[in-house]
């Protein structure tokens, strides 16, 4: 009889960490292969009724949420403010 492959049990960070406070080694859990991720702060920000309407379009444009269109959007106004600080600083 062909043997299968069991499911490998996935902890969460609260099994893990209740597990290292009884003492178990839990080293086998790190990698380190992974990143760390800043903390994300939630904000609340205000926005005319038109200009809902064009991130609610651009956002059913590129099939994404609203919320994905303004972190995008903002990402990219920032990294275009980067860049002309850069460039006026060479100068």
């Amino acid at each position: 009889m062909k043997q299968t492959n069991k499911a490998k049990r996935v902890h969460s960070a609260e099994s893990i960490a209740k597990m290292a406070d009884r003492g178990v080694d839990v080293s086998r859990f790190f990698t380190n292969r992974g990143k760390m991720m800043k903390p994300i702060q939630r904000v609340n920000v205000d926005f005319a009724g038109d200009m809902l309407r064009e991130l609610d379009q651009a956002a059913s444009e590129l099939n994404v949420s609203r919320q994905a269109v303004i972190k995008v959007f903002l990402r990219q106004v920032l990294d275009q403010r980067e860049l002309a600080n850069q460039a006026r600083r060479s100068r």
